[in-house]
C-alpha cells in the first residue's frame, strides 16, 4: 500500500520516534508499504515518520530498483562511526522541489537491526553515508534543514509558510 508522504510541518517529523520491540509480520508489511511509498514518490531512502508512522524504521534503496541486493532494512538505527566530510544537494521527500548543500560525513557505520531483531552493522560511502545519517537524523525528530544556516532555513521556512497559506502545501 502506498502512504502519502508526511510534509514539512507536521509535528511527527520533528520528534524522535519509538523503539520497535515486536518483530512480526505487521513490521514486515510496513517496510513493503514503505519501500513501495519510498519508490512511487521516487526517493531512495525513507523513514516510518515521513509516512505519519512514529516508529524507529527507515528504508534505503540507493540504486532505485536497479539491485534489489541494495535494499536495507533500518530497525533501531544508530550511527556508530563517521569519517570525512562531503558537501553535497540534498533533498528530502518530505520537503518536496527544496534542495540545499548539506555537509554530512563521507564515511559512515550504522548499527540496527533487521526484522528478524539481529542486530547487525551496515558501512557506506557518498550517497549510501548520506542516506543512512539522513534517515536515521529523521528517526531522531531532525530534517537536514537542521544541518544549513539559520538564513536559508528561514527563507525556506517562509516559503512553505507561502505555499500553507496558499493552499498548496
Amino acid at each position: 500500500m502506498i502512504h502519502p508522504i508526511v510534509k514539512f510541518g507536521d509535528p511527527v517529523l520533528e520528534k524522535p520516534a519509538a523503539q520497535i520491540t515486536v518483530f512480526d509480520d505487521e513490521l514486515r508489511k510496513l517496510v513493503d508499504d514503505m519501500f513501495e511509498s519510498m519508490y512511487a514518490a521516487h526517493g531512495v531512502g525513507l523513514a516510518a515518520p515521513q509516512i505519519g508512522i512514529s516508529k524507529r524504521i527507515a528504508v534505503i534503496d540507493v540504486t532505485f530498483k536497479e539491485d534489489p541486493e541494495a535494499k536495507i532494512v533500518l530497525v533501531n538505527p544508530e550511527i556508530i562511526h563517521t569519517e570525512g566530510r562531503l558537501t553535497s544537494n540534498e533533498g528530502c521527500l518530505s520537503l518536496p522541489e527544496f534542495r540545499e548543500k548539506v555537509a554530512r560525513p563521507r564515511e559512515v557505520t550504522a548499527r540496527a537491526q533487521n526484522l528478524e531483531g539481529k542486530t547487525f552493522e551496515v558501512s557506506g560511502e557518498d550517497l549510501l553515508a548520506r542516506a543512512l545519517v539522513h534517515e536515521t537524523d529523521h528517526l531522531n525528530g531532525k530534517l537536514y534543514i537542521n544541518h544549513i544556516s539559520a538564513l536559508k532555513r528561514d527563507m525556506m521556512k517562509r516559503k512553505i509558510r507561502k505555499l500553507m497559506k496558499q493552499g498548496e502545501w
